[in-house]
């Protein structure tokens, strides 16, 4: 396994990385003991040192080669195959893409990368049959004992001192590992705001004349029939470098205080919905309400479910009675006859396509997401009213089943549910994303909750499209509407709650693998440490990034989304027993119940129980302020879909195992 060594001085002139003798530093390498396999990679211990009689300051560069033929590289969270470099780029929307030869912005042959972008410290890529890569510790720390530079590990003590980074180049074949770091050859700091490559600074890795540090590299190299294989590796290096979140609230007190909050501060009674973003008005003494409402989706359903599903376990009836009103005007008004699919969003009493993801759609038309994601929360809305009050609501029922049909009749020749439909037919205009799962989900649950299994050929011909094209590649786009199909965790919280009902349709046990390998790739975008965060509030709080996903490769803050994935979690377990999985879940509960307000201004803003969605776990992601100016890494909001992840993980079947014993 070759390593190939590189520096960039802080003086030199230009960005070149050249050879270690220039810079007067030596790299020893000791191999041991390893095989390259997952759970057995080779250990290569590495010492640089500096042999010049000045301070070296800059970036040093260890690179891992492979033999180069069709790669496909995983940096998990912010890189994945080559980040859809293969499609059109030409779109509002810029995240890392990797492209051979000279591209435009934003594709390049090679990406460097600060390493607390991703959300596990490892370098990897398939190809042809194989996995490589390499995985060292993602930051320093100064010793306390020796006040000398060292690599951080979980339990280590130590004064947080720099990060590192990752690289991977498909010019050059490798991926790679950086003392000291830069975010190039572009920072991006969300979809729309992108920064070309600095000059090195803070970025830099010190050595004093005379000095030398060691570190270790893990290096893998093993066979694999698919780059699913790399979630060996990823989990091989979690067990290495899991650390717990912080002690938060316990399961009903996280209910209470953040389904309490959603109903006192976001409810508005005249449009029949919860507001999207609620703020503190400082001037008045009240509160501003930004209402982007829509049928799901950061609205609607997706906040009346679990709001609901919380009135239910804490006998709340004005709780209950808000939620039922949501559903309620949406099955009554938001229908939209030429097309027989509800539209998508409502603004000053109209209901219409045209919600605030509009101009940046390629396609106008009814959201697949969308409507079948409500369809789905109108089904589970059903089924636990039925489950706690025995009550049904078989209008709900006809409601879905209508608008399944519709759906039904929109998929192409692959079994694939179309991303985008048309406002005039509900034919289907828009393929080619992953988005149509969630049609698939709602179908699965519609077939259980009235036990037909008329469709279940036709629904496992969807499922085995849906794995091999996108799950099998780790490659799953087209999920959330702002992000132009980029690589997101989102979509496949759909298609795994889709695997949990035709599993329990069909006992089949291919559905259960692959339940296995969609929550491995969504575990990829779940951090399995704690940054170390630099910035306020949630650098003054001992915030825990461990537990928390990050959305997408273009929108890359942490959010709560997959939260609402417990339940799936658990059945999981309940029908195979596997640690690997069960700390993943214990990870996310325990995420979610510190990682709100449980008391007032907790997080510098807003009331007991309020919740934003975006948590910049990296400095590189910051764009909130304070008043004064200066940065902060969250956002001073209550957003009542981000409260009702959270509250959807605690309040299934996970309530029920969790109360039994009260």
């Amino acid at each position: 396994m070759e390593l190939i060594f590189t520096a960039r001085s802080k003086r030199q002139e230009g960005t070149a990385y050249t050879g270690m003798s220039t810079h007067n530093l030596r790299a020893d390498v000791n191999m041991s003991a390893g095989t390259g396999c997952a759970d057995d990679p080779k250990q290569a211990q590495i010492t640089i040192k500096n042999e010049d009689s000045q301070r070296w300051s800059g970036v040093i560069h260890v690179e891992l080669a492979f033999d180069k033929q069709k790669p496909r590289f995983f940096l998990p969270a912010f890189m994945y195959g080559r980040n859809r470099g293969e499609a059109p780029q030409n779109v509002p929307n810029e995240f890392p893409r990797i492209r051979e030869g000279k591209p435009s912005r934003p594709s390049s042959p090679w990406w460097m990368v600060r390493s607390d972008r991703l959300s596990h410290p490892v370098a990897l890529v398939y190809d042809k049959g194989r996995i490589v890569g390499l995985s060292a510790s993602p930051y320093w720390v100064e010793s306390m004992h020796s006040e000398q530079k060292q690599p951080w590990y979980p339990g280590q003590t130590g004064t947080f001192l720099q990060y590192g980074g990752f690289t991977c180049s498909i010019e050059k074949g490798t991926v790679g590992y950086t003392l000291g770091y830069e975010n190039a050859p572009l920072l991006f700091i969300k979809s729309r705001l992108v920064h070309e490559r600095s000059a090195l600074a803070e970025s830099v890795f010190v050595l004093e004349a005379g000095e030398s540090v060691t570190f270790t590299l893990e290096l893998y190299d093993y066979e694999s029939s698919s780059p699913l294989g790399i979630n060996s590796a990823l989990e091989h290096v979690y067990h290495k470098y899991h650390e717990h979140p912080r002690q938060g609230s316990d399961i009903r007190t996280a209910v209470s205080d953040m389904s309490a909050a959603v109903r006192d501060y976001a409810w508005l009674p005249d449009d029949r919905h919860y507001s999207t973003f609620v703020y503190e008005d400082t001037e008045s003494g009240g509160y501003r309400y930004n209402k982007i409402i829509s049928i799901s989706w950061t609205n609607g359903m997706t906040i009346a479910t679990p709001m609901l599903i919380a009135a239910l376990r804490q006998n709340d009836e004005p709780m209950r009675q808000q939620a039922l009103s949501c559903i309620t005007n949406i099955i009554e008004n938001a229908m939209n006859p030429e097309s027989g699919l509800p539209y998508d969003a409502y603004q000053d009493g109209k209901w219409s396509i045209k919600g605030w993801w509009f101009d940046g759609m390629r396609t106008p038309g009814h959201s697949s997401y969308l409507v079948a994601q409500a369809m789905f929360y109108i089904l589970k809305c059903y089924d636990y009213e039925y489950r706690i009050r025995q009550i049904r609501h078989d209008d709900w029922l006809a409601y879905v089943k209508q608008v399944l049909e519709r759906l039904e009749r929109s998929k192409n020749a692959d079994g694939e549910y179309p991303t985008i439909l048309s406002e005039r037919t509900g034919a289907g205009l828009e393929y080619d994303a992953f988005s149509g799962a969630w049609c698939l989900a709602a179908k699965a649950y519609y077939s259980w909750l009235t036990n037909e299994l008329s469709d279940l050929e036709e629904m496992r011909r969807s499922e085995t499209h849906y794995y091999n094209a996108y799950v099998k590649q780790m490659e799953c786009y087209g999920a959330p509407l702002d992000a132009d199909k980029a690589v997101d965790s989102e979509g496949i919280l759909a298609y795994i709650k889709a695997l949990r009902f035709l599993h329990t349709l069909s006992g089949e046990e291919t559905f259960l693998n692959h339940i296995r390998d969609a929550m491995s790739y969504e575990f990829s975008f779940k951090f399995c440490y704690n940054s170390p965060v630099q910035i306020p509030p949630l650098s003054t709080l001992n915030w825990s990034s461990s537990g928390g996903s990050v959305t997408s490769v273009a929108n890359p803050h942490i959010h709560p989304m997959s939260n609402n994935l417990v339940d799936e979690l658990l059945y999981y377990l309940q029908h195979r027993e596997d640690g690997y999985i069960r700390q993943r879940m214990n990870d996310t509960v325990a995420w979610g119940c510190q990682t709100y307000n449980r008391v007032d201004g907790e997080y510098g803003y807003g009331k007991k129980g309020w919740m934003s969605e975006r948590f910049c776990h990296s400095q590189g992601l910051v764009t909130e302020t304070y008043a004064d100016g200066t940065p902060a890494s969250t956002w001073f909001c209550l957003m009542p879909w981000a409260s009702g992840s959270i509250i959807e993980g605690l309040v299934g079947d996970y309530w029920d195992q969790v109360t039994s014993s009260d």
